[in-house]
């Protein structure tokens, strides 16, 4: 390589890794060309709104127990009826979303920081690739579900213990897409410039390599998110999880077995709540893959 065209290519480097317009471009893409994206965003924000907003949105204290209105049907009162310990099953919700959504946002971010940083690390140094990629290897030949429980088998329950469970599972997730975009971009002739003047290795990857594989990422996430809702209302329909009486899509749905047929609203609230949710993030998802992903856009 030439020695002028090092400082171009460096020069060339802060436009295309930022590049504001990018994300201007994709946003309005977003909005023009995937309707059913925006829907399930909206959804997104409505949910995450409401369990921020759950303490003052909600009609009354979710773990209050009142038996006189125990399997109350829906009613101007109680808008989605009463469990059978008469607790208010629209508070209940509301405040399901929250710790629902605090779950799983904490568990992806907490394994997406971790994947992400052995993916970089692997993809960088090759030394490091074989052991680390042969462990995230081994870790995804355990479904989900299952290294969730091992691991709350081991800790215990509790919200900590639950957010851990899940994250493990992310990281390898997250750790083999970083590692194979982060093989991609290191080949790149900027990159290749950038290391022939000596810049440090933290700076390289950092500054030029983490910013161009950014956008699978978050689109990993925002399709990782729903599978983490899923796995938290799983652990608590199992007993596991969060413990009662907090409030918990799953533990809700659980706990409304025993009174489905006498009264189906007990069952039919919260699973609405995680269905839509669920089918929220997973639109939104597939709609910012079209619209971040340049080679389905110029479709």
């Amino acid at each position: 390589m030439a020695t002028a065209s090092v400082p171009a290519l460096i020069g060339r480097v802060p436009t295309e890794v930022s590049r504001p317009q990018r994300w201007v471009d994709a946003i309005l893409t977003f909005a023009r060309r995937h309707t059913l994206g925006a829907i399930g965003g909206a959804i997104v924000l409505l949910f995450v709104l409401t369990g921020l907003l759950a303490p003052t949105l909600a009609p009354y204290d979710p773990n209050a127990v009142s038996i006189r209105d125990a399997l109350h049907l829906p009613s101007r009162a109680h808008p989605m009826g009463a469990d059978n310990n008469g607790r208010d099953l629209l508070s209940r919700v509301m405040y399901g979303a929250r710790i629902s959504l605090t779950i799983s946002v904490s568990a992806v971010a907490l394994g997406a920081v971790a994947g992400i940083t052995l993916g970089l690390l692997a993809g960088w140094y090759r030394r490091l690739e074989g052991i680390t990629m042969r462990l995230m290897d081994v870790m995804l030949s355990f479904p989900g579900i299952i290294f969730a429980l091992t691991i709350i088998a081991i800790l215990g329950n509790g919200l900590l213990n639950v957010i851990l469970a899940i994250a493990v599972y992310q990281v390898p997730q997250y750790a083999r897409l970083a590692h194979s975009m982060t093989l991609s971009v290191k080949e790149s002739a900027y990159v290749e410039a950038i290391v022939s003047v000596g810049a440090r290795d933290g700076r390289i990857l950092g500054r030029y390599v983490l910013p161009n594989i950014l956008s699978p990422l978050i689109i990993q996430t925002s399709l990782l998110i729903p599978a983490a809702i899923m796995t938290t209302a799983s652990l608590a329909f199992l007993g596991l999880g969060v413990t009662p009486p907090t409030a918990e899509w799953g533990s809700m749905l659980q706990n409304s077995l025993s009174w489905a047929r006498m009264a189906p609203h007990v069952m039919i609230f919260p699973g609405l709540a995680l269905m839509l949710v669920v089918f929220g993030f997973n639109v939104f998802g597939d709609g910012l893959r079209d619209a971040l992903d340049p080679r389905l856009r110029e479709r």
